[in-house]
């Protein structure tokens, strides 16, 4: 049964920007234009689910989630997180929601990770057993017990993100927003992240906005696409890849020469080319006619096939192709 905990009905976000950016003339004749970074945006999200928000740049995801959150007021509609405006600020409110932006610090750099989060245990009144017991277990579960005691400017980014992110949980809000969580970090870090990620959405509903599709696929059961402000797609990662089910992607490494792409859009779609392979997206029926008839005219090194990356699914929807 359908149990919404956020939900945005025309949500919009118009910005007044000067368009005379001269020094003097422009304090005088600004030349207000507005630009509107979200418009009509309407979907909502039920307790327990794991949504990935995306988007190109400068699509809105970002002033969405700001929207959610609290940080940005809609300029138009209506949003209602846990029964709340999230602008109003209710105390109740923040207590229930946590945010983690990747170029944003959260933890006060001043202080050791220990001391920052003994200040979120004032700030949220959280009982001393269970503050005890959570930092505890996230830290063992992140694997940074050991940096407790360092001050966070001194933590390298994949320590800093993890701490960010107990930091942000700490409070046991019911809803937990990510933008970026994993930019800038190694592949054990992303993966230790990820995991932990993982472990969260079985309490809690999380809401993620990442160009990291690998955060997509591991974290999220279900996709919501913006673009220009407008969401084009709503529906979940299952049904989105079954979209693709048909096709098939093949990298081809060629011995010699590259065939050109009028020679290869005969078989089926040039995905992208560099200085010795291509990919070719076709129907799975025909791929394999296809590299036959292919590697007879321009001999092979080396062939990869698979399903269609989810990276290359989303730049197709962004390019209305879907």
């Amino acid at each position: 049964m359908d149990n919404p905990i956020i939900k945005l009905d025309g949500a919009g976000k118009g910005f007044k920007l000067r368009g005379n950016k001269r020094i003097l003339s422009g304090l005088i004749n600004p030349d207000w234009q507005y630009k509107k970074a979200v418009s009509n945006v309407s979907f909502s999200v039920n307790t327990g689910e794991s949504v990935a928000f995306l988007g190109p740049n400068g699509a809105g995801k970002t002033t969405t989630t700001k929207m959610m959150t609290g940080l940005i007021y809609p300029s138009e509609g209506e949003i209602d997180v846990l029964g709340y405006e999230p602008f109003a600020r209710d105390r109740n409110f923040l207590k229930n929601i946590g945010l983690v932006m990747g170029n944003k610090a959260g933890l006060n750099w001043d202080l050791n990770a220990r001391q920052s989060f003994e200040l979120l245990q004032k700030i949220y009144q959280i009982p001393l057993p269970d503050f005890e017991s959570r930092v505890s277990e996230m830290t063992k579960l992140l694997e940074v017990e050991k940096v407790l005691n360092t001050q966070v400017r001194k933590l390298s980014l994949g320590e800093r993100m993890k701490l960010e992110l107990i930091g942000a949980i700490l409070h046991d809000p019911k809803i937990l927003f990510l933008d970026e969580p994993t930019i800038g970090l190694d592949i054990a870090s992303k993966k230790s992240v990820r995991q932990f990620l993982r472990h969260l959405n079985d309490k809690k509903t999380i809401v993620l906005t990442s160009h990291d599709m690998d955060d997509i696929v591991e974290v999220c059961k279900r996709v919501v696409v913006i673009v220009e402000g407008t969401i084009i797609y709503d529906d979940s990662m299952a049904n989105l890849n079954q979209s693709y089910s048909h096709t098939r992607y093949a990298k081809l490494e060629f011995a010699d020469s590259l065939p050109t792409k009028k020679y290869l859009m005969q078989y089926g779609d040039v995905v992208s080319t560099d200085a010795n392979s291509i990919s070719l997206g076709a129907d799975k029926s025909k791929i394999m006619n296809a590299i036959g008839k292919i590697s007879k005219d321009y001999p092979l090194a080396d062939i990869t096939i698979e399903r269609v990356p989810l990276e290359l699914i989303i730049q197709d929807l962004f390019e209305g192709k879907k």
